[in-house]
């Protein structure tokens, strides 16, 4: 046994020994190394595709979507791999899928990156208000689609160009109307100026210039009003409630018949003919 481990001692003290043993472990790393990289580029995977052609702006169900083996090296670009990254989202505004095609990120995007998607969310017989707004108006920038808000009307008289008033106008003069006037809205967009939807891209700092919701017929004519009202100057604000968090929101409705009966009084809807 002593001769064995003396024998072996010298073997590998050999410097020629050595740089041989050295080289084939080398090689052999190399030899492992490239056949798992050749293996890894010629194992087939599992992707989605699309099993019928998908029009643009249109939500991806599971039933438009099957899958296939493909090799790696097919996948060029930002090719989706998991399904559950597709099913419910929506294809791009400008984008048609073809029957057979591959999804890519470019071309599968959220409801709200949709360019008319609040047309998506309202019921029949609602109609679209937008509020104008701003930073300090939505609370820093915390009021996101799908939450609830309350409008409230704030009004103040007008003084004549002359300054002179009248004892009714004088009346007018020294009251303030302020109240709730309608509670439980769902804002269903945040967008800017440009009309982007503010949280599309949070890395962009996008200044929120317009709040859209939706609410009956009445309610829109009775917030019109109230917006080109020129007797008195009026304010629209919102505040944010917490009834996104409830499992059962609150009813849109009127707050205030006072406030709706005062703007009645003060304006003059013209039927259509």
């Amino acid at each position: 046994m002593g001769n064995l481990t003396t024998s072996f001692k010298k073997f590998m003290q050999n410097k020629n020994t050595v740089t041989v043993v050295g080289v084939i472990a080398a090689i052999f790393v190399l030899y492992i190394a490239y056949t798992m990289r050749i293996n890894k580029a010629i194992s087939p995977v599992v992707v989605p595709y699309a099993s019928e052609q998908i029009s643009a702006g249109t939500q991806i169900t599971e039933s438009m979507i099957d899958t296939t083996e493909v090799p790696p090296t097919m996948l060029k670009g930002e090719v989706i791999r998991n399904k559950s990254e597709i099913i419910d989202k929506y294809s791009a505004a400008d984008v048609v899928i073809p029957k057979g095609s591959l999804f890519y990120k470019r071309s599968v995007v959220e409801k709200e990156q949709l360019p008319a998607n609040i047309i998506l969310d309202y019921p029949k017989g609602y109609v679209l208000f937008n509020l104008p707004t701003s930073i300090s108006a939505t609370y820093g920038n915390s009021v996101y689609p799908g939450n609830y808000i309350d409008i409230w009307l704030k009004a103040v008289f007008k003084l004549p160009d002359n300054n002179v008033l009248s004892a009714e106008d004088l009346a007018k003069a020294n009251k303030i109307m302020y109240g709730k006037l309608i509670s439980n809205i769902q804002v269903l967009a945040v967008k800017d100026s440009s009309g982007r939807p503010v949280f599309q891209n949070i890395d962009e700092n996008r200044t929120p210039s317009m709040i859209v919701f939706a609410v009956p017929e009445e309610y829109y004519v009775l917030l019109s009003k109230a917006t080109y009202m020129r007797t008195y100057e009026t304010t629209i604000t919102l505040v944010p409630t917490n009834e996104s968090l409830k499992d059962e929101p609150g009813e849109l409705e009127i707050s205030s018949e006072q406030l709706k009966n005062w703007i009645n009084e003060n304006t003059v809807w013209t039927e259509n003919s």
